[in-house]
């Protein structure tokens, strides 16, 4: 029910003469005619009164517009809310006459629940905008900032399965843009969709591209710049994370982010030890501390595996258990995890199960898939046995030639043939 002084008012324009120049006075005043308590109400009652009133498709229309520009001139979330709602079930009945307010609508709500910070919310609101119409023409770069604004509100929520659909359909239209702050949200949106669904090396790299566009601030770039070290961390031991690791060791800020430590580490492959892991694990996001089907987090299953990678440059061979011992896991398991990563090509070596003994052999692996099985020859450690005892007997066949040359009687007095 509309408060006692605009319910005046729609009487007044309803018998009047002009009833659009009337509807459009009101809304002007309509802040001050109304109480903060009653807008809501007043500003439902207007809408009704204007549809109710047999004015024309383009009076209505007309008025349509000027009802927007007054709700947005309302400082209230909650009002915007509530009064948008009823204004899109009124669109609705006419929803062709009115894409344009319907679309205006969406949008004011939709900064309404950002503000609210509920952004699930801002995003369905979102979703329901027309951007494909013979009423209302959208340039490309409108979808394209329409998609990616409902995509960072999905991802706010962690939703990333439908930030990944909006995305998507922003990715066939992005190169028609040239907006830069549009590019680089688009960037930063495909990075953090891969950061959330693991795919650090993809991550990493895009973070780290992000760091050196010059549109945002330096602190800003330093930020991405850590959340790329923390999404190579992150990635399976191999070739490609080494790759990743030296791209952002080489660079020069990098040096002066707490991450720096590990990231030396790990790209010179030393072993982490315990402390430097859990201080690490102090600056990671929720979803990157996610506990992974066998139990251990995503930080635990890269770090066993960067110190197996470093235990392989330290022994040409170990056993099972003091592999176990070295990575913090018993010894089966340690066979398993160097059984896997030699298996997807990360590792090259081969393992003795009769002896309880992994073998590490020299060289990079390739990272494709069966490359790291080294072939286990027959009687290897005999044949490098050989070689040095003959080694050794041609060195002693030089000194006696030499000792022939230079002390001819020495030798003939004392060598025994």
């Amino acid at each position: 029910m509309a408060s006692p002084k605009v319910s005046q008012a729609l009487k007044e324009v309803a018998s009047s003469a002009d009833k659009q120049q009337g509807y459009e006075a009101l809304l002007k005043d309509i802040r001050f005619s109304s109480t903060p308590n009653t807008l809501s109400k007043d500003l439902i009652a207007i809408l009704d009164s204007i549809f109710d009133g047999s004015l024309g498709i383009v009076a209505t229309r007309s008025l349509g517009v000027a009802y927007v520009q007054t709700l947005k001139s309302v400082p209230s979330n909650d009002v915007k809310i509530e009064v948008g709602e009823y204004a899109l079930e009124k669109f609705q009945s006419q929803a062709s006459s009115f894409e344009e307010q319907n679309a205006q609508i969406r949008e004011l709500m939709a900064t309404a629940y950002e503000d609210d910070e509920d952004f699930l919310a801002s995003a369905k609101i979102l979703s329901g905008i027309p951007l494909e119409s013979s009423q209302r023409k959208v340039t490309n770069e409108d979808k394209v900032r329409f998609w990616i604004r409902i995509t960072r509100n999905y991802l706010e929520v962690d939703d990333t399965t439908l930030a990944e659909q909006y995305l998507n359909k922003a990715k066939n239209l992005i190169y028609t843009v040239e907006d830069r702050d549009l590019n680089l949200h688009f960037n930063l949106c495909q990075a953090r969709i891969q950061d959330a669904r693991r795919n650090f090396l993809a991550a990493a790299q895009g973070y780290q591209e992000i760091s050196f566009m010059p549109v945002i601030a330096e602190e800003e770039r330093l930020h991405t710049l850590s959340m790329a070290i923390k999404c190579a961390v992150l990635a399976p031991a191999g070739p490609a994370r080494s790759r990743a690791l030296g791209r952002l060791y080489k660079d020069e800020r990098a040096s002066t982010l707490e991450e720096y430590s590990i990231l030396e580490k790990m790209f010179l492959d030393r072993l982490l030890t315990p402390e430097e892991v859990e201080k690490f694990a102090k600056g990671l996001a929720p979803h990157q501390l996610a506990k992974t089907a066998d139990g251990s987090t995503v930080l635990q299953r890269a770090v066993i595996e960067h110190n197996l990678r470093g235990a392989s440059r330290l022994y040409n061979n170990i056993s099972f258990d003091a592999l176990g011992l070295l990575l913090g896991l018993d010894g089966d398991k340690a066979e398993d995890t160097t059984a896997k990563m030699i298996e997807q090509g990360r590792l090259v070596g081969r393992i003795d199960q009769i002896e309880r003994v992994i073998w590490f052999e020299g060289g990079e692996a390739t990272g494709e898939k069966g490359s790291g099985r080294a072939e286990g020859v027959v009687g290897r450690e005999l044949k490098k046995w050989d070689a040095n005892v003959q080694g050794l007997a041609e060195e002693v066949e030089k000194v006696t030639s030499e000792l022939q040359l230079r002390y001819p009687d020495f030798v003939a007095a004392n060598l025994v043939v």
